[in-house]
């Protein structure tokens, strides 16, 4: 099979390790790729929809498998399939659970999913009523895709009403931010539920966690994520069936009610609170950077699992997993999530992957006059396994300190909460 992945992140360089390991898989390609993907890329853009089905039928594509929301929200599944490729994802009509949260919110009421209660605004007054209504703190969304940065917790009312005005009549986050949702602030232990989907049955994939805040001890604006660990501890393996039934499966059968059943990565984002599992929101497509985590411990050929899902015969099973956690340490320059230099020279990935416990997964690099240099604000994921949580931990974070670049950083407590709760068990 030639097969096509579109992104340029480390969840895409991930999918592109796990894909090329496949006995079906004779070649596979990147759009447009980084710089640890540079032998399989290819320069078209993940939003150039016209461009990436013009390359998939030129090049005979098989199978394409769409990292990022973006090109699923665009609609790049349903040109694929009007192609006649298969494609490993929703289409547009179902990518709407995340392109709007409000579209999202909306489901979750008409299928029964718990989550939390909001409301939903387009004009700054009538959200500042609902906020003086109501007691902080309180969580202000754009509707939109911000990025993974247009979620504001505002710890008091006049937070909630500067969240709102940036948004909608200051228009930070541009589109995205047409609409707000205000939601009522939950409490809890956040963990990511990721599920294969066939468009009527998932297979959930273990427990994930991941760090959002940009600094240690959860402080700091919030980022495209930091890190992530699985399994989580507050969501051990044989919670993942009730998880998936209280969470994801009803969203299949309301998806398919309409018309428009969910094939692929359906990702619930769970905080754990003391009335039970709430969704705070749907991706449509693996997280980042827990897809570098959970592929690392997928211990079975993923081909067969995509097109399972494309052709509606997925089984009801557990994956094949290999037992020992895994847990990924986020390398960003320096100032991320706001400003920040390009161009740092990297170095010191071939020794941090001499240990065979360890894979470094690329994603803000890019290869410039024959050398590695960073070109965005999350560079990579060191991903390590270990025979228990605190020793993947430890085994990544020696990777880590073996590459060198230039005002980079990262957090230094991945994973601590699922340790302390190991350690309180």
């Amino acid at each position: 099979m030639r097969i096509l992945v579109i992104g340029s992140g480390g969840r895409e360089h991930a999918l592109i390790w796990k894909l090329s390991q496949s006995p079906l898989a004779d070649a596979v390609f990147a759009a447009p790729g980084n710089g640890g993907t540079a032998a399989h890329n290819v320069p078209i853009k993940d939003g150039d929809i016209e461009g990436l089905v013009r390359f998939a039928v030129e090049n005979k594509i098989d199978l394409v498998v769409p990292g990022p929301e973006l090109p699923l929200t665009l609609g790049i599944s349903d040109a694929m399939a009007q192609a006649g490729i298969a494609c490993f994802g929703p289409s547009a009509a179902c990518a709407k659970l995340e392109g709007s949260k409000a579209f999202a919110k909306s489901v979750m009421k008409a299928a029964g999913v718990p989550t939390a209660d909001c409301g939903v605004f387009s004009e700054e007054s009538e959200a500042a009523a609902f906020i003086n209504a109501h007691a902080a703190p309180m969580v202000v969304k754009a509707d939109g895709l911000a990025a993974g940065k247009g979620v504001i917790i505002a710890a008091t009312r006049e937070e909630a009403l500067e969240a709102v005005h940036s948004m909608l009549s200051e228009r930070r986050f541009g589109d995205a931010g047409n609409a707000v949702l205000i939601e009522e602030f939950l409490t809890g232990e956040e963990v990511s539920l990721i599920c294969f989907c066939d468009g009527e049955r998932a297979m959930p994939l273990p427990s994930a966690q991941d760090h959002k805040a940009a600094y240690d001890g959860d402080i700091g604006p919030n980022t495209g994520g930091m890190g992530a660990y699985s399994p989580a501890p507050i969501a051990p393996d044989s919670t993942l069936d009730g998880l998936a039934g209280l969470t994801v499966r009803p969203i299949l059968r309301e998806m398919a009610r309409r018309g428009t059943p969910y094939k692929g990565i359906l990702y619930a984002g769970l905080m754990m609170t003391d009335e039970g599992p709430k969704v705070l929101e749907y991706n449509v497509r693996f997280g980042d950077p827990e897809c570098q985590p959970l592929l690392s411990r997928l211990a079975e050929d993923i081909v067969p699992i995509m097109l399972d899902c494309v052709n509606g015969t997925l089984a009801e099973r557990r994956p094949v997993l290999d037992p020992r956690p895994c847990v990924g340490v986020v390398l960003t320059a320096e100032g991320y999530p706001g400003s920040y230099e390009k161009g740092m020279p990297i170095d010191g990935i071939e020794m941090a992957e001499t240990d065979p416990l360890v894979r470094v997964f690329q994603a803000g690099t890019a290869i410039k006059g024959g050398k590695l240099v960073s070109s965005g604000g999350r560079v990579l994921t060191v991903a390590a396994l270990g025979d228990n949580l605190a020793e993947a931990k430890q085994t990544a974070y020696a990777a880590i300190a073996k590459i060198r670049m230039p005002k980079s950083r990262y957090r230094s407590d991945i994973a601590d909460k699922g340790i302390r709760r190991l350690q309180r068990s």
